[in-house]
């Protein structure tokens, strides 16, 4: 059977043991000793999976926000070497409202 990360993810322990215990591959010998972790990098290894989990960003666009952000931190550099604490202070605080706007709206 094909298994996603994701599917491999939400499995205890005991089931991802037998799953490895069907396997004839490097590395998934010793399974029965391993910890989660281990155990599912050890599957994913032995069945090809990738194990990095991709988020996309739903209803916004992000390039525009990130280049919004390179602009602000361009100005928080100069308003620093400035000293305008203040108009730091703002910039950073713009920075950081975008930021979160792309974090919240990550799937």
């Amino acid at each position: 059977m094909a298994y996603t990360f994701e599917e491999l993810k939400k499995k205890k322990v005991v089931q991802l043991r037998e799953i490895a215990k069907d396997m004839e591959h490097e590395a998934v010998k010793g399974s029965t000793q391993m910890n989660k972790e281990h155990l599912l990098a050890a599957i994913c290894k032995a069945l090809n999976i990738d194990m990095h989990e991709h988020h996309e960003v739903v209803g916004l666009d992000k390039t525009t926000i990130k280049a919004k952000i390179k602009a602000l931190k361009k100005k928080r550099d100069e308003a620093l070497a400035a000293r305008n604490l203040a108009e730091h202070k703002n910039i950073l605080r713009m920075i950081h409202t975008l930021k979160r706007k792309i974090h919240k709206a990550t799937v």
